[in-house]
Order: structure tokens, then C-alpha cells, then sequence
């Protein structure tokens, strides 16, 4: 299981570079642009993304009452970029230094609407890169429907066929 989840922590850190990367070269009003998906924009989808990592590793830490102190105050594709670069690295290192076991403590938290929940470690850390998955999709619909081209591949498979991690 470590093996797998070492390579899905991998393949999330290159997506969302990748990603990412294309995005700094958007501009900002298409970045803001309210498109009607599950967050009005992409720098909203973005901070949502951070957000969210933000809590679940903060859970996965064991700190019972999580507070996000940032709120989203400007629209910085560079500074939303670093912050989701750097929990997905964290990630990768956080499943690299767990033993099997520790991936398979069962730990509790409560949701945001203070539902009491249980699971192990490994299947959040497999809900954070799907979540992640989902959303890089929507970002990436949002993307054509603005009408930007040269939208990177950021397929599995891709990631699988030109990396060493993969293998």
C-alpha cells in the first residue's frame, strides 16, 4: 500500500505542477472569471483545493479544532501556486516517512459540520488526491470554456509512462 500511495503523493505533486504552470500564464481575468462550476472560478476552486489541504493535514497532525486563518483576500495565482506545491510535496514526504502501520492507523475527526468520523490514514490520503483529481478537472473545463489553449495532459497514465517513481 505504501508503494502505491508513494506514487499517487507523486503523481499529484506532478499534476498540479504541470498544471499550475499553465495557469501562471493565464490571466487574471479568466482566472476570475465566474464559470458555474462547483466554485465560481478558478482561483476559486485553487483556494478551496488549499483550503482543504490545509484541514486534512492539520486532522492528519491530530489537532482537534482547525482554524484557517487566511481568508482569500486577493486573487495571486503565484502565491496559491507555491501554497498547493508545497502541502503536495508535504504529502509525498509524509507517506515516504509512515511506516505501514502508521498508513493504517485509524484516527478521528470532526467534519465541518461536527460529525464525528473514524478511518485510517491511508484512505484520506487517497480522498485528498482524488479530491484533487476532481477539481483539476473541473479547472480544466473552465479552462476551455474560456477559451484557453495548450491545457497540459495531466493523465495517470502520462505520469506513469515518463516516471521513475512509477516504476
Amino acid at each position: 500500500m505504501k508503494k502505491l500511495l508513494i506514487q499517487t503523493a507523486a503523481y499529484n505533486l506532478w499534476a498540479n505542477t504541470k498544471l499550475l504552470k499553465r495557469l501562471s500564464t493565464v490571466p487574471d481575468d479568466i482566472l476570475s472569471k465566474n464559470m458555474g462550476s462547483s466554485f465560481p472560478s478558478i482561483y476559486d476552486t485553487l483556494f478551496h483545493l488549499m483550503r482543504a489541504d490545509h484541514i486534512w493535514w492539520n486532522r492528519l497532525q491530530l489537532q482537534e479544532n482547525i482554524h484557517f486563518a487566511q481568508e482569500r483576500t486577493n486573487e495571486d495565482i503565484e502565491e496559491l501556486s507555491r501554497e498547493i506545491l508545497r502541502y503536495s510535496a508535504n504529502w509525498v514526504d509524509l507517506i515516504k516517512e509512515s511506516s505501514e502501520v502508521k498508513l493504517e492507523h485509524v484516527f478521528g475527526y470532526h467534519d465541518s459540520k461536527k460529525n464525528y468520523y473514524k478511518q485510517p490514514v491511508k484512505e484520506v490520503l487517497v480522498h485528498v488526491f482524488n479530491h484533487y483529481t476532481y477539481h483539476r478537472g473541473q479547472i480544466v473545463t473552465m479552462m476551455r470554456q474560456a477559451g484557453v489553449d495548450k491545457i497540459p495532459s495531466t493523465d495517470f497514465i502520462e505520469f506513469t509512462r515518463n516516471s521513475k517513481v512509477a516504476a
